[in-house]
């Protein structure tokens, strides 16, 4: 268990680049939280307005966009889940990176699995996050086509 300082230099050079990542991934956390903070507050807007419409087009309408701000909600929960789970994975993996150098361990096929789970996750997040921007952006559209009706 003899380590000296270049070897430990070496092991925290090889663990900047994941890093980096997680850099990454808290950088897409922050917009996706942002964008659930924002469909949140829309989602109570239309709540507290559904109760008080008399107009049944106008209530319809209104039931249709509260259903799309919830099935927005649960996409980018999912997209946060999932991002989140990549990260503990980057963490998991520069954890192995450390470990496996001190206790002399070969965890070189455990380290790439977690990276590769990570990335596999990061991927489905960031696709998850563009089905939710689509569907916004589709609501977006068929609000302007009835607005020119």
């Amino acid at each position: 268990m003899e380590t000296n300082v270049p070897d430990i230099a070496e092991i925290i050079q090889l663990a900047v680049a994941p890093v980096f990542m997680l850099t990454g991934i808290a950088g897409f956390l922050n917009v996706m939280s942002g964008r659930l903070g924002r469909i949140v507050d829309r989602a109570r807007i239309m709540e507290r307005r559904v109760h008080t419409i008399k107009n049944p087009d106008f209530l319809r309408q209104s039931e249709k966009e509260l259903a799309n701000l919830w099935r927005r909600i649960t996409i980018i929960n999912r997209s946060i889940g999932l991002c989140t789970a990549s990260a503990l994975f980057v963490c998991s993996m520069v954890t192995c990176l450390f470990l496996g150098d001190f206790w002399l361990i070969d965890l070189s096929e455990l380290i790439l699995s977690l990276f590769v789970l990570a990335l596999f996750l990061l991927i489905f997040a960031l696709l998850m996050f563009l089905k939710e921007v689509q569907l916004a952006t589709r609501t977006l559209q068929s609000g302007k086509e009835k607005l020119f009706e």
